[in-house]
């Protein structure tokens, strides 16, 4: 038992030859499938890492090309609202010289009418200046055909007390 213990030179290299065949063995069939594993992971990762930066950037983009279209946005908004109370002001406008235009158009009718209405009163005074003139001159040959003095103050007289209004 005490061989067992006591470490010889043949046990040695025979230990050492072991120990390098299964060196050679983890090396090539363990440590190789091991360290290739080790390094496909960490190109996993990288490529992880860059994928994750280039998502990061598209954020980034994607976030600038929403606040452009967003800023777009408020700007045609901003467009529109302009056009229409730049509409609006011209539709009010245009209805105001419609408005002034048809009041014009009254106006100058009831200016017609006032003008019609009084050249038919005046026609009408002219007619009843005539009658009154007919009737006088009847009351004046009939009362004084003969006597031109008499018929002169009696035209007088009639004319002063006749009502031309």
């Amino acid at each position: 038992m005490d061989a067992l213990l006591s470490p010889s030179l043949g046990t040695m290299v025979w230990a050492s030859i072991a120990f390098l065949v299964v060196l050679f063995i983890m090396r090539k069939f363990a440590w190789g499938p091991i360290l290739q594993g080790l390094k496909d992971r960490e190109q996993t990762i990288a490529n992880a890492l860059n994928e994750a930066e280039k998502a990061r950037l598209d954020i980034t983009n994607l976030k600038s090309d929403n606040e452009k279209l967003l800023q777009e946005a408020r700007n045609e908004r901003d467009a529109l609202l302009r056009e229409g109370r730049d509409l609006k002001e011209q539709i009010i406008s245009e209805a105001k010289a419609k408005a002034k235009e048809e009041a014009d158009k009254v106006t100058a009718a009831a200016r017609e009418a006032i003008q019609n209405e009084k050249l038919a009163a005046m026609a009408e005074l002219k007619s009843h200046v005539a009658s009154l003139s007919l009737d006088i001159a009847e009351k004046v040959v009939r009362t004084h055909l003969a006597d031109q003095e008499n018929q002169q103050q009696l035209v007088t007289k009639l004319l002063g007390e006749t009502d031309l209004n």
